[in-house]
């Protein structure tokens, strides 16, 4: 089957924290046998700070962020068996939803897949006349990067016929052990862009740590926090490429995952660092988010923190030998439920499910 899939960006990570999670679902998709042609327009420099090639796994378009070049590209989703339109695409998202879906043939399966639910539901609550909130009831499906029974709920309120979660994952060809790399020394890592409703919880959990553990060293990736005020034991590197991202994780002591304020509010929402940093075997922290015990057990595969004083307080009782256990532990678990190949099982029973049900029907 073929898919026509509109997104942010498949080739480019910068500013685009959903990089990871198309890439491993849509090549385990394409090992299906799926044919995949991946749109992306050409926006937020992206196309500049390119880290991957264009797969052979995915055909890769890339169209001017102009109207009209929407228009052209939206009109390809006529070719496709299956038109997805993701949010966060990051150039006229409701018009492209408008205009993919009305090129999509009658006999096309048609969905929506939010990367991020709580700010989408968020914006639809608050405007009945979305133009999103228009189309749920003329979708086949909802899928979503994570949110478990209340996002779910959410959607099916708002007129969703049907909203399934499709959680991060782990892809092990992508990320893996390493060997320790000295640029990646620390004892407490964190890795997250500088965002707006992320910055008071990495103020708690990560700088106010720091402040306090002066005689520990912290390390912060990620774009954006340059002109932030940082206590002395904490070195700033900047963005981290993908191809970075195994090395940055098996080094540190142990790493820090801070969920944005919507995701750690609705819960069952796992991060794709949540994932990355178990494929690469690291001691990972996290702070406390309702659902975390689905994907990994506390205590014994993750380190879940309430607060910054609890993160003082596992680094100073952390040692070698407890990070390594946890580290294996939790890498053992992702590689035995959570890779993509498994993601990828759960999204290729909904889309083959929909024919034989319409067959039924019939």
């Amino acid at each position: 089957m073929r898919i026509a899939f509109y997104g942010s960006s498949l080739v480019s990570a910068y500013w685009n924290g959903a990089a990871t999670y198309y890439r491993g679902l849509l090549r385990a998709l394409a090992a299906r046998n799926y044919e995949i042609t991946f749109y992306e327009p050409d926006v937020y420099d992206r196309q500049m700070h390119r880290d991957i090639d264009p797969p052979d796994w995915c055909k890769v378009v890339v169209y001017e962020g102009t109207i009209a070049a929407l228009k052209r590209t939206a009109a390809w989703a006529a070719e496709a068996d299956i038109v997805i339109k993701a949010s966060g695409v990051g150039f006229e998202d409701d018009l492209l939803l408008e205009e993919v879906m009305s090129a999509a043939r009658p006999s096309a399966l048609k969905i929506f897949w939010d990367v991020d639910a709580p700010a989408t539901l968020q914006e639809l609550r608050a405007s009945p006349d979305h133009p999103l909130r228009r189309a749920l009831p003329s979708l086949d499906f909802v899928l979503t990067y994570g949110g478990g029974d209340p996002v779910v709920r959410s959607y099916r309120a708002l007129g969703a016929r049907q909203c399934v979660p499709i959680y991060n994952a782990v892809d092990p060809e992508t990320h893996h052990r390493v060997s320790a790399d000295p640029r990646f020394a620390a004892d407490l890592a964190f890795l997250g862009n500088r965002l707006p409703d992320r910055e008071a919880r990495v103020e708690a959990f990560f700088l106010a740590p720091a402040a306090q553990l002066g005689n520990r060293r912290f390390l912060l990736g990620g774009a954006g926090w340059h002109d932030k005020l940082l206590p002395a034991n904490v070195a700033y590197i900047g963005h981290v490429p993908t191809a970075d991202h195994n090395a940055f994780n098996a080094t540190p002591h142990a790493v820090l995952n801070i969920s944005r304020d919507s995701m750690a509010q609705n819960g069952f929402s796992p991060a794709t660092r949540v994932f990355e940093a178990a494929g690469a075997g690291a001691c990972l922290i996290t702070d406390a988010w309702e659902g975390i015990e689905l994907f990994l057990k506390p205590g014994e595969e993750v380190l879940v923190a309430r607060d910054g004083q609890d993160v003082v307080e596992l680094m100073r009782d952390l040692t070698p030998a407890r990070a390594k256990q946890i580290g294996e532990r939790a890498l053992a678990r992702v590689l035995g439920e959570h890779t993509y190949a498994h993601r990828a099982a759960e999204v290729d029973r909904i889309l083959r499910d929909r024919p034989r049900r319409v067959e039924a029907a019939e």
